[in-house]
């Protein structure tokens, strides 16, 4: 057990084990959310594909106040990068432009956002990472949301296009017998934050 432990931890901390592509860079995501009942299904259906599973990350996203698109610092065990993207708010896939810059874990580029800018708020989850070629699937358990699923679809060069991305979108929707119904069209933060007005508004009442 101990030596299966320490090859656990040795996975994540190997650099050649990160997700993302360094150096900072736009790339074009094309992305689906939806709401879940049990992530065991979806799990089965992307192991009987042979999806290679990168890992559970416990994440922390922090959203800050930014005049256009969304910044948000996240802070996990297996993912660490500062994200600004600008992205449709449509059920169904939808186009993502997308910039990544490392963070460091313990640095002060958190506090410098937080002070110069302001935080939004602060989204937290448990993370499981899968990955089907330029394909990566997210199966997430968001602290007072439940649980979702996330297909997003990356070409990190331009060598693949957004019709392709859309393809491969659509054809996971249908693989993964994701119901129109539980398509989610915003970002987690929208959906946290509106759930934190509500609960306040009942608070008061």
């Amino acid at each position: 057990m101990q030596n299966e432990e320490e090859a656990e931890r040795s996975r994540v901390v190997n650099p050649s084990f990160f997700i993302f592509h360094w150096p900072c860079q736009p790339h074009l995501n094309v992305e689906i959310k939806a709401r879940c009942t049990s992530h065991q299904p979806i799990r089965d259906i992307l192991c009987s594909r042979g999806a290679d599973f990168r890992g559970t990350d416990h994440q922390t996203d922090t959203y800050f106040n930014v005049p256009h698109g969304r910044l948000k610092l996240r802070e996990g065990n297996i993912e660490n990068a500062l994200v600004y993207y600008q992205r449709e708010d449509q059920e169904g896939p939808k186009q993502a432009q997308v910039m990544l810059y490392p963070a460091t874990p313990g640095s002060a580029l958190k506090e410098i956002l937080t002070a110069s800018l302001g935080v939004r708020v602060a989204v937290k989850k448990q993370r499981e990472i899968y990955f089907i070629d330029n394909v990566k699937f997210h199966l997430d358990q968001v602290d007072g949301l439940g649980m979702f699923v996330e297909i997003e679809a990356i070409d990190t060069n331009g060598s693949i296009g957004k019709d392709r991305l859309l393809a491969q979108c659509q054809t996971f929707l249908a693989l993964l017998q994701i119901s129109h119904d539980d398509l989610v069209a915003v970002s987690y933060s929208d959906l946290l934050l509106e759930h934190l007005r509500r609960d306040s508004s009942l608070r008061s009442e």
